[in-house]
């Protein structure tokens, strides 16, 4: 919350309640307070906290096996990045190793997620036996690294053309380049910067870089898509968005990281999240929103890229652990410099001012709008789930709540239920319906007992499925196209498995959904997934405006 203490709640701290790291007996341990933990946020001093234990990374990271991309994790309650990135586990005899300290009691601000039930767990458990039985890498091989150099040839030769064509010419040019750029994000550096286009670190830096190659940060993709987007999928912190439309805008130590960047910052004049208060012009969103899908590549690379290395910041996200070494900022003015080279100065040269940057506003139009049509109908669309966290008085009314039931001698079906169902905004869709109290019910109902295994609706794993929607599950081609897009809810669950992978394990994740009662949605196609969007958008847009 956006108040510098952790607001009341009746939610256990699931981060101390985890049995999957051994207690350290061996030495002395600190207590760390939170302050302190987000004050060691920078490359050369970097502790985090995972499931209540603070680790020291500093040195860890030139060995980690993924690469310096566990440094994200500096000055921050790090469980999430913890458990998705880690499909097979990681040796307690390691997390002994790395851990100086425990979070003072009370100091980790109350999650919105339980990581209590076994349906995580058993999702991995799966997945990974499905990867071993077909043999195929966690993260990437020859078939990532075939694609990954066509698509180079592609933006190369399409922009070499650009230069020496005719401007007519020049334009078709211009657009191929600008679908090649968008295919390079979504095929080569979105898995290179999560860590999974090879098992080499070298790789995954290189393949990473390429987000730099075509114009944009990839350090500030990272802070949006990894530390912001990924972790916390459609959730909002409702304390912290009611002050900042009271104009209250906090001291960075003091907000809350469980908040999800894409639903709030991506485009303006949106309404993209039913917690947001609508206004006039919403009702007409569905009309212009192609246009501002079509803009976003330019807004990132000239307006938020600049405004975050220069601020350490992408909104509530501190970005010290990237920002704060001046190696990665010489990488990002050098490249900033280098492309605008190649992708504005050398068009100029070569068709004239005018034309030239007309031409580099063509390409990024291209791009923006290729890659919000991909990836936004994965998040925004008929059927999808929001969630919100707690303000101060939701908590203190549902502990309240659960107290007076108690009291009364209701039957409570577990302390996790409890905790998890009455205390916790339920994920719920635009209409205000919770689609996983229908799939409960289902999978009881094929149950040969009649009974189910408990999934709070807050189980982190549980709310990217009930946030994500999938689109051509199982194709084989759609998921090269779309760089493993279409298979959503699985890249969700498993941001650190390569791409290539997601049509082979669907079906373990389809199935392991139906089993436990979670929810799993898929749309047939893309086309129908965009027009199920569309819709989506102008429902939010047309809302009733609350008079002022």
């Amino acid at each position: 919350m956006c108040n510098g203490k952790p607001a009341p709640t009746a939610l256990t701290n699931n981060a101390q309640s985890t049995d999957t790291i051994s207690t350290n007996t061996t030495k002395k341990l600190l207590e760390v307070t939170n302050d302190e933990l987000r004050s060691h946020n920078a490359p050369s001093d970097a502790w985090c906290a995972v499931h209540g234990k603070v680790l020291s990374i500093t040195d860890f990271a030139a060995r980690h096996p993924g690469g310096d991309v566990i440094l994200l994790a500096s000055g921050r309650d790090a469980t999430v990045l913890f458990e998705t990135y880690h499909p097979r586990g990681v040796s307690d005899k390691l997390v002994e190793k790395l851990q100086i300290g425990v979070m003072k009691e009370g100091e980790i601000p109350p999650s919105y997620y339980s990581w209590d039930s076994e349906f995580y767990r058993t999702l991995k458990s799966r997945v990974v036996a499905r990867l071993d039985e077909l043999n195929l890498s966690r993260r990437g091989s020859l078939e990532i690294w075939i694609k990954a150099a066509i698509l180079l040839i592609w933006f190369w030769y399409s922009l070499v053309q650009m230069y020496v064509s005719p401007f007519t010419n020049a334009i078709g040019w211009c657009i191929s380049m600008g679908a090649a750029a968008a295919f390079v994000g979504t095929c080569i550096q979105h898995d290179g910067n999560h860590g999974a286009f090879a098992q080499a670190k070298w790789l995954n830096k290189m393949a990473g870089w390429t987000q730099d190659m075509i114009g944009a940060s990839a350090f500030t993709w990272e802070f949006q898509h990894m530390l912001g987007h990924h972790p916390y999928t459609n959730l909002l912190d409702e304390e912290e968005d009611l002050k900042k439309g009271n104009g209250v805008d906090c001291p960075i130590l003091e907000k809350d990281q469980e908040s999800d960047p894409d639903v709030f910052s991506s485009f303006p004049i949106m309404r993209m999240h039913p917690l947001h208060e609508p206004a006039w012009y919403h009702r007409y969103q569905h009309i212009y929103a192609p246009f501002l899908f079509a803009l976003m590549t330019i807004a990132k690379v000239f307006q938020q890229d600049y405004e975050v290395a220069m601020s350490k910041r992408l909104y509530h996200i501190d970005a010290t652990c990237r920002y704060g070494s001046k190696w990665n900022l010489i990488r990002f003015w050098g490249m900033k410099i280098i492309t605008s080279g190649y992708m504005i100065a050398v068009p100029c040269y070569f068709h004239g001012i005018a034309r030239g940057l007309a031409l580099f506003v063509i390409g990024h139009m291209t791009c923006g709008e290729l890659l919000a049509t991909m990836f936004i109908v994965n998040h925004v669309i008929e059927g999808v789930s929001y969630a919100k966290k707690n303000t101060v008085e939701d908590a203190a009314a549902a502990t309240a709540a659960a107290d007076i039931k108690e009291s009364e001698g209701e039957e409570k079906k577990s302390a996790e239920t409890e905790n998890n169902d009455t205390t916790v905004h339920p994920p719920s869709t635009m209409y205000g319906t919770t689609p996983m109290e229908q799939t409960r019910s289902d999978a009881a109902a094929k149950s040969t007992s009649g009974k189910l295994a408990y999934v709070p609706y807050n189980d982190w794993a549980a709310v990217q499925c009930q946030t994500s929607v999938n689109w051509s599950p199982g194709s084989w081609f759609w998921n090269h196209f779309s760089g493993g897009l279409s298979h959503q809810i699985e890249h969700h669950l498993f941001p650190s498995i390569c791409h290539t992978n997601y049509c082979y394990i669907q079906d373990v994740v389809e199935k392991t959904c139906a089993e436990y009662g979670v929810p799993y949605q898929a749309e047939p196609n893309l086309f129908v997934a965009y027009k199920k969007m569309m819709a989506h958008l102008k429902f939010l847009g047309n809302e009733k405006v609350k008079s002022s």
